[in-house]
């Protein structure tokens, strides 16, 4: 028997949620930016209005507001976000204990067999009306018989909409649809496919699978599946902690990069962060990424290293990065942005093969160091201890990459 699975997507989630606090700006179009003279001025959400307007999520203000002269903006609250996504999911609790996150404003709902819920469509219905009577949001609902599918269908149609997608008419509504529309087909995938000819999620559904691994690696097959429809991730009970696959953060710097002085300053931030989180979830990484945008075309590209020995040490990831860092950029590139990722991640107190070339009473001293600061700010904030290079220049050694820039990932199984 097919599972029955929901994905419910609040439309416009911030955007909507300052209308309710704002609702003098109805009627005109909005968008909710980040802060302009912090270098973090893009739009993180839009409403209807503005939407039909061209403003498009993730682009800068100026650009935004090209398109729509006469645009509002809101600055975020992130409190009253979490405090609605908090009120909405307790919403569907009341239908199933299999209620998965996919970021504040997404949920998968896993109402298989439950008693309550006999029809998929009613049931998204009713968590429709429900929503919208209970907080005045609305929800676009997707059903289908896997969480890829249910997705496809929470954004097929929209705002407040309610989508099925059934094996019967699975080829009709899915397969006609662009590509970049399936689940896990970002901006660089789409681009490869385009250069194989690949255009639609019927033409991955019909494209080679060996030809896709080849190009794509293993996400080439589930890339296949996906198109294909065969999707058995299973939706996590509310309570379950999803296993980390990587451990990262990244930023948009104060001020252009300039030179290698300004990236350290900034990679060791970040590292400190990276570093801090790997302690703080018991684990070690085997592999270090860093990633960096120019300034000129904002085209991200990163490298990767493995390492000898895994690590949590703050100063052996800033080593990595470093030099990461200096095979990524080109010569004289001025950047716009940075960022940091562990991989490979292992219990840290997973058995070791002992080296000789390694300095183990170093590292000893290097990780009684890290965990001393990481107590002193666990204590008495971020602020209460910082690096002598940092307080140097203020503007780039101000980011609290921890606490600010925190990022959560999820997993799928073909």
């Amino acid at each position: 028997m097919d599972r029955v699975i929901l994905h419910s997507d609040i439309n416009n989630c911030f955007a909507s949620i300052e209308l309710l606090y704002r609702p003098e700006l109805k009627g005109r179009p909005l968008a909710v930016c980040g802060e302009e003279s912090a270098r973090h001025g893009i739009v993180l959400s839009k409403d209807e209005l503005a939407k039909k307007a061209g403003v498009k999520t993730g682009e800068a203000i100026w650009q935004a507001k090209r398109k729509c002269p006469d645009l509002q903006l809101a600055e975020p609250h992130f409190d009253r976000y979490i405090k609605y996504s908090r009120i909405v999911r307790e919403i569907y609790a009341d239908y199933t204990d299999r209620c998965e996150a996919f970021g504040i404003d997404e949920s998968w709902l896993d109402i298989t067999g439950c008693y309550a819920c006999r029809d998929g469509a009613e049931t998204a219905r009713e968590l429709n009306r429900r929503v919208k009577k209970e907080t005045g949001l609305t929800v676009s609902v997707g059903v289908s018989w896997n969480k890829v599918l249910a997705k496809l269908g929470s954004d097929y149609k929209k705002p407040d909409a309610v989508t099925v997608i059934d094996r019967a008419h699975f080829k009709d509504v899915v397969w006609p649809l662009p590509a970049a529309d399936l689940l896990m087909v970002g901006h660089s995938t789409s681009a490869g496919l385009a250069r194989m000819g690949i255009y639609t999620i019927g033409d991955i559904a019909r494209a080679d699978p060996d030809i896709l691994r080849q190009r794509f690696g293993k996400g080439g097959v589930m890339l296949h599946a996906f198109a294909n429809g065969r999707d058995t991730s299973p939706v996590r009970r509310t309570d379950d902690v999803p296993e980390a696959k990587s451990i990262g953060n990244s930023t948009t710097a104060a001020r252009d990069i300039t030179d290698e002085r300004e990236a350290r300053l900034v990679l060791l931030t970040l590292s400190e962060s990276v570093g801090a989180r790997l302690r703080e979830s018991g684990v070690k990484c085997r592999t270090v990424e860093v990633s960096i945008r120019s300034a000129e075309n904002l085209d991200w590209r990163s490298h990767r290293m493995r390492l000898r020995w895994a690590t949590d040490l703050n100063d052996e990831i800033l080593d990595c990065a470093m030099a990461l860092f200096r095979e990524c950029r080109g010569e004289g590139e001025i950047l716009r942005s940075a960022g940091v990722r562990a991989l490979e991640l292992v219990r840290a107190d997973a058995p070791e093969q002992l080296d000789l070339m390694c300095d183990y009473g170093t590292r000893e001293k290097l990780r009684r160091l890290d965990c001393a600061m990481d107590g002193i700010r666990g204590k008495y904030g971020f602020e209460s201890i910082r690096r002598a290079a940092v307080v140097r220049d203020r503007q780039l050694g101000a980011l609290n990459a921890k606490d600010e820039h925190t990022v959560h990932l999820t997993g799928f199984v073909g």
